[in-house]
Parts: structure tokens; C-alpha cells; sequence
């Protein structure tokens, strides 16, 4: 036997082993899959549904579903000429459809995609000249030209029925005399009354904040 003080004069040989490789961490959070999930439209956003936009640039208005986009957002018009709404994209969770229908037969949105929408990458202002200089943005003449063959059939439509012009022209808004206990608001095929609201602007927008945060969470889980 080797005494411990004579192990490396006396020529001993310790055994070695390779080393055991370590094992990775796990991670607390992997790269999630760059996959779109197809979006299914509310059983009551149908084409020729009348809807009424609840947030943006023209909250209030009510504007034409025209087709359901790739993406999962809504092809809408106001249509320009009546209402100065024009061909748009909108996410369905800011939409409320109504019970009025308009026949978009004539109308032909096939060239219609996401890819349509989406804006160019402007140019980055280098010098404080650029950065001055007002730029103003004009709407390509295609576009334009786009908006038109979708207006024409649509107004002559909307001009066959009585009012129905004024209707989309006009704001949404609570008027005197409204009762907002008898509105009814649609999402996914049913429709939801509120009885016991009283006749108040607060209240009515407080309904339209919990259908929204109620599709988001039904669109998370």
C-alpha cells in the first residue's frame, strides 16, 4: 500500500476517467413558431353587414364589410363619397355589426389583399434641411382610380333604398329620447341586451370596453 505522502515519488498512477459533460440548462422561455393563425370572423360579420367602428381615426362611423383579409382583418368603405371613410383595413375586435344589410354584388375586391395595405419603409432624414421640409403625401392615382370602381356599384345600391344614404352618413352616436336598454349589439351570432342601463353616454361606452376585452381573452385562451 502507498502511504498518501509517497504517491508521486514511489510512481503511482491515479485512474482518470473522462469528464462527465455538463448538462445544458433548460431554458426558461423558447422562440415561439412564426406561424400565422388563421383568424375566424364573428358569426355576425357577414359581407354586406353594416358595422360601427369603435376605435381609430373614424370611431363612430358606419362603414360596408366588404371580405375578410388573409390576415384576419376586414376589408371595410365607408364608402368615401358618403361618409369620407375609404377602402380600409380594420381589426374585427374594434367592429360592432349591426342588423343592417347592403347588397355588394356589383362590387369586385378580389385585388384586395394584405399586401395592399401595407405602407412602404420611408427614407431616414439625414440633413436639417430634409428634416424642415414639409413632405406632403399624395394618394397614388391607382388607388384612387380603386376606390371609385368600388363606390360606384355600392352608392348605386345604397341610393335604391330610401334614407339609407343619410344612415351611413351620420354618425353613431346616443340621440335624445334614445333608450340604451333597447340597444342590441351583436358578437359571434348572438345578441346582447342590457336591460337595466339607464340612458347615460358612460355607460353605453363601458359596454362597448368589456365586448372588447371579452373577444381579446376569448381570442388568447
Amino acid at each position: 500500500m502507498y502511504h498518501k505522502g509517497g504517491f508521486w515519488k514511489n510512481g503511482a498512477v491515479f485512474s482518470r476517467h473522462d469528464p462527465t459533460p455538463v448538462a445544458g440548462k433548460a431554458r426558461k422561455f423558447y422562440p415561439a413558431d412564426d406561424v400565422n393563425r388563421s383568424q375566424v370572423c364573428f358569426l355576425s360579420i357577414t359581407p354586406v353587414t353594416v358595422l360601427i367602428l369603435l376605435a381609430g381615426r373614424f370611431w363612430g362611423e358606419r362603414v360596408v364589410f366588404l371580405k375578410q383579409l388573409p390576415s384576419g382583418l376586414l376589408l371595410v368603405t365607408g364608402p368615401f363619397k358618403v361618409n369620407g371613410v375609404p377602402l380600409r383595413w380594420v381589426n374585427q375586435s374594434y367592429a360592432i355589426a349591426t342588423s343592417t344589410k347592403v347588397d355588394i354584388s356589383g362590387v369586385d375586391v378580389e385585388k384586395f389583399d394584405d399586401q395592399y395595405f401595407t405602407k412602404e419603409a420611408e427614407k431616414k432624414k439625414k440633413g436639417e434641411g430634409e428634416f424642415f421640409e414639409a413632405e406632403k403625401k399624395v394618394l397614388p392615382e391607382e388607388k384612387k382610380d380603386d376606390q371609385k370602381a368600388v363606390d360606384a356599384p355600392l352608392i348605386k345600391a345604397i341610393e335604391e333604398v330610401a334614407e339609407f344614404k343619410v344612415y351611413l352618413a351620420a354618425r353613431f352616436s346616443l340621440q335624445s329620447g334614445m333608450k340604451t336598454q333597447e340597444l342590441a349589439f351583436w358578437r359571434n351570432g348572438l345578441s346582447y341586451h342590457h336591460v337595466s342601463l339607464p340612458r347615460s353616454h358612460f355607460l353605453l361606452v363601458l359596454l362597448l370596453l368589456l365586448l372588447i376585452v371579452n373577444d381579446l381573452i376569448a381570442q388568447i385562451l
